[in-house]
């Protein structure tokens, strides 16, 4: 018996519409290697989409795709993750389980999680992903007993940073996240993990915990980094799990990198010109990232736009110039960022000794909650008064939940 794990598909998230389409063609070339390989089920451990409510587009586009799986009888097992979860419960992944193209593996009765049986004997359950890890709130809340006692092979799904070590561990949350790793539900054989941009395989208690990174770079970090992203084939035999790491290259991706230090913009031009004119760019994606000081001008004097223009026979070309500056600029003290999360988490915690009332960890929880609700996009066709009074609806939800967990355990 063979099934597929996938995560972070991101579907929609570059800006870019070139990027952008490249998410989705990497998701449908998955989904025909898992054809391909008779996949018996697929697991898709969150963020399918970057939003709840994605476009039109792409929505139409990742139905498709999933319809391929169905007509091979490969049935799809999803749960929501950080970005495309909704407390008010209107997410795109509702409506494809209607429509008969997946199945959200978190089915919960009477606060006690439900086990799946998929038709190879398969039982499979999971919980969903929420921005700021607010879902450690729901792993306490319910009940898993059942689940823990039930006998045969057993899939667990779940879109959170689990702190088990180093690997698994995001620092600024680490207690989070080895609260996660003790509510996680025991004798399971897999457990199909999300959220972290990693390809991560460990064994946790009886079974595996596997995390298969993104399935497309999400930005100009793992572009430049990993290149490529991928998912795991899993061949269940003579009781054993084996796991198969397939990498999904849609466009080679070429990285150059400038150090700027004691050079003049037209030195940097100069450079990045001769790069490029020995390299072979055609139809691939470029990266540069250029940085230090520069000992005269300014980062805008470089005329990227002219030396870009040469080369248009590359796929895509993107800088990163973050860190960049001149000798009057390097005597501002400035912070760097190279992705929004990171803008996000330092204006979080510039700010967050300002407000009062509750502990710091119950702030950032509350205001990462906001943003999430805050950050909704307005679906095609719907009226303005339907778009606000779902935002109210999402964030009148959102703060009694947190205040009311805040005022019961303080």
């Amino acid at each position: 018996m063979k099934f597929a794990h996938l995560a972070d598909c991101h579907i929609g998230g570059w800006p870019d519409p070139k990027l952008k389409e490249l998410s989705i063609k990497a998701f449908e070339k998955a989904i025909d290697i898992c054809i391909k390989e008779k996949t018996a089920f697929i697991l898709i451990s969150g963020d399918l989409f970057n939003t709840a409510i994605p476009s039109i587009d792409l929505i139409r586009e990742t139905a498709k795709i999933l319809n391929r799986a169905r007509e091979k009888d490969i049935t799809i097992y999803i749960i929501p993750g950080s970005h495309d979860f909704s407390p008010s419960g209107k997410t795109m992944l509702d409506v494809f389980e209607k429509a008969g193209l997946c199945i959200n593996a978190f089915k919960l009765e009477n606060d006690k999680l439900k086990l799946i049986e998929d038709k190879t004997g398969v039982k499979i359950t999971g919980i969903y992903g929420r921005r700021g890890g607010l879902e450690v709130k729901d792993y306490e809340r319910i009940d898993m007993s059942e689940v823990e006692k039930e006998s045969g092979f057993k899939i667990f799904m779940l879109h959170s940073a689990v702190g088990i070590d180093k690997e698994t561990m995001e620092n600024e949350f680490a207690e989070r996240e080895k609260r996660i790793a003790e509510l996680l539900p025991k004798n399971f054989n897999y457990y199909a993990a999300g959220h972290l941009h990693k390809v991560i395989k460990k064994e946790f208690g009886n079974g595996l915990l596997v995390y298969p990174g993104p399935l497309f770079p999400n930005n100009f970090k793992e572009l430049e980094e990993i290149k490529n992203g991928g998912f795991f084939l899993l061949n269940f035999k003579d009781n054993k799990l084996y796991p198969e790491y397939i990498p999904i290259k849609i466009k080679d991706v070429v990285s150059f990198k400038i150090d700027a230090n004691s050079k003049t913009p037209r030195d940097v031009e100069e450079e990045l010109l001769k790069m490029f004119e020995e390299a072979d760019l055609k139809d691939k994606i470029v990266t540069i990232r250029i940085e230090g000081e520069l000992i005269s001008g300014k980062p805008s004097d470089i005329n990227f736009r002219d030396i870009f223009s040469k080369f248009k026979d590359a796929y895509f070309i993107m800088k990163n110039t973050a860190k960049l500056t001149t000798k009057e600029l390097s005597k501002i003290k400035k912070k760097e960022y190279s992705t929004a999360k990171d803008i996000e988490d330092s204006l979080i915690k510039d700010y967050i000794k300002k407000a009062e009332g509750f502990e710091s960890y119950k702030k950032i929880e509350l205001i990462r909650a906001l943003m999430q609700g805050f950050n909704m996009e307005k679906a095609e066709g719907e009226l303005k008064k339907d778009f606000e009074r779902r935002i109210y609806e999402t964030i009148e939800k959102i703060v009694p939940e947190i205040l009311k967990n805040d005022t019961e355990e303080h």
